[in-house]
């Protein structure tokens, strides 16, 4: 059996790389203190309004802090990963008031949910096919990308894809951050990986860099303040002292990812779903704050952004308007003061007056020019 075990899991890790993914690890089912820590998080209210990170089992203990509990005949998790970097420049390096920013990880023509699941199937089938019949009609497996009773990030960590970074995302030594996480998880017990070791070492920049100081600690992240959750996850009105650190952000946050050193040599995407529409790179505010509902289902379909709905990345356009220190957005924003969307409404009112309000040395004048470093204006 241990021989079998060793060629299953070779197994398994090359067909995860026939399917595309860069990196391929199994994790141990255990209780691990990462998930101690997410109980933690959970408690202290950091989940802001993501409700399912809440969601609990019959015995009431927190679904993703337990796999054991949650879903007991599972035995290995298969953790893959996917490069999705591609070559356009950082939000750091880019500073265009006319334009907001979208993470980079919705650029893509296809939404990475989609396109890892599909890859994860692959890797699925070619477990099921190498087992004898009697195993294979015993086995149970699962796919899940981020919609399952698990913290990738810490499986992650223990099948040897990378450590847990200060911002909170998993970094690998060759890849950096730029990747995204499928999980498969397994009746089966499979070869497990060893535990990537931390190599943050003494570096902050990340938690330096983060406008909201969401990062409140080392490891330690406040969704409440997190321009990622603020943008995409929160619906309604944003709290009045969160929007100046926002800056021009529409959709998501790269600051944390983009500062960090060892994102400096990451490698580009192959993968052609994620190559760039040259639309969703630096957007242009006006767009998205004009965008009727028909435009915003046409244009995103099929993308990550349709997570923060169409009511809130107009939300968004419009506090990343005020943030702008452009003065020409001024007539727009008076007229969406009376928009039907009583939060986009409420937001332009914001915006309009932040702008009446802007110091021209301090922001960025009419002409697009700007007196302060491009990270302070991300």
């Amino acid at each position: 059996m241990p021989h079998q075990t060793s060629e299953i899991t070779g197994l398994v890790k090359r067909a995860a790389h026939n399917a595309g993914f860069e990196l391929a690890g199994i994790a141990p089912v255990q209780d691990f203190d990462e998930l101690d820590h997410f109980q933690e998080w959970v408690a202290a209210g950091r989940a802001a309004e993501m409700h399912y990170m809440e969601a609990r089992n019959e015995s009431g203990c927190l679904k993703r802090a337990s796999l054991r509990s949650t879903l007991p005949w599972v035995r290995s998790v298969i953790v893959c990963a996917m490069n999705y970097n591609t070559q356009e420049p950082y939000s750091i390096q880019v500073n265009d008031p006319e334009r907001g920013w979208i993470s980079r990880y919705a650029w893509g023509h296809e939404d990475y949910h989609a396109v890892v699941m599909k890859q994860l199937r692959l890797v699925e089938g070619n477990l099921i096919e190498a087992l004898p019949a009697s195993q294979a009609a015993t086995l149970q497996t699962r796919c899940y990308v981020d919609t399952g009773p698990i913290v990738e990030r810490v499986y992650a960590k223990y099948a040897g894809i990378g450590w847990i970074g200060k911002n909170t995302c998993i970094l690998n030594q060759k890849l950096g951050s730029w990747i995204f996480l499928g999980v498969i998880l397994s009746s089966l017990e499979l070869q497990p990986d060893f535990p990537a070791p931390d190599r943050c070492g003494t570096c902050t920049r990340c938690i330096d860099a983060c406008p909201t100081d969401a990062l409140v600690a080392p490891y330690q992240l406040d969704s409440t303040r997190c321009i990622s959750y603020l943008t995409i996850e929160k619906r309604d009105a944003i709290a009045e002292d969160m929007r100046e650190g926002m800056g021009r952000h529409v959709f998501g946050c790269d600051i944390c990812q983009d500062v960090c050193p060892w994102n400096r040599k990451a490698p580009v995407t192959t993968a052609t779903e994620f190559q760039a529409r040259e639309e969703l790179v630096n957007p242009a505010l006006e767009w998205l704050a004009e965008m009727s509902a028909e435009e915003f289902r046409e244009d995103f379909r099929g993308s990550a952004v349709q997570r923060a709905k169409r009511s809130g990345l107009r939300r968004n356009a419009v506090i990343a308007m005020g943030n702008s220190g452009d003065r020409r957005f001024g007539a727009l924003l008076e007229k969406l003061k009376a928009d039907e969307d009583e939060v986009v409404a409420e937001s332009a009112g914001w915006a309009a007056k932040r702008l009446s309000q802007t110091n021209s040395g301090a922001m960025v004048s009419s002409t697009g020019s700007s007196e302060t470093p491009p990270l302070a204006q991300s």
